[in-house]
């Protein structure tokens, strides 16, 4: 979330801001981050509440700040139906490998175990699949003999900071089209 505000403040991302970062947890260290550089923040928390009230809740508070995409970061919950219909086509993820390989949790222990040579990162459009959307952009990254779920994660984190950026700038400018699972700039 921090790296996109930069990328925004440094104009890597043309016409677009920041209407609204919305955390699970009031104490997130996303929010108080967020906070300290002026940012509009909300606090939506789940208890008490089904996926579907807890979504209801996030998609009102997103249209009333007129949010027309949405960033998620460390978001670790599947969104519901009504939620992706709400944005379809404009809810983006980054998840830390090259999809399809390696969705869901645990990523870098599951690479380093399976001995691939290439891990990486992916940003997609989210639909009802688990880290199955259209793919939006991706960035390999080796994996070295002596790497450690540790050494691969911050490795593999740099470039999310750079290539979440990136596929946002490409969503925003609108230059891109949807065939099929595929995302192609036109």
């Amino acid at each position: 979330m921090l790296a996109l505000a930069d990328a925004l403040h440094a104009g890597r991302i043309a016409d677009a801001e920041i209407a609204l970062i919305v955390s699970d947890h009031a104490a997130a260290a996303g929010l108080v981050a967020a906070a300290a550089r002026g940012l509009k923040t909300l606090a939506i928390e789940r208890q008490g509440r089904s996926r579907e009230e807890h979504d209801h809740a996030i998609v009102a508070a997103l249209k009333e700040h007129g949010v027309d995409i949405v960033c998620l970061a460390g978001y670790m919950r599947l969104l519901s139906s009504y939620f992706i219909e709400s944005y379809r086509d404009r809810i983006l993820n980054i998840h830390p490998s090259l999809l399809p390989a390696f969705p869901g949790l645990d990523v870098h222990r599951r690479v380093l175990q399976q001995g691939v040579k290439w891990s990486g990162c992916t940003v997609h459009f989210v639909d009802e699949t688990l880290d199955g959307g259209p793919i939006i952009a991706q960035q390999a990254v080796p994996v070295v003999d002596n790497d450690t779920e540790e050494t691969l994660a911050a490795r593999v984190l740099e470039q999310e900071h750079r290539l979440y950026a990136e596929a946002l700038a490409l969503v925003v400018s609108g230059n891109f089209e949807i065939v099929e699972r595929r995302v192609l700039k036109k």
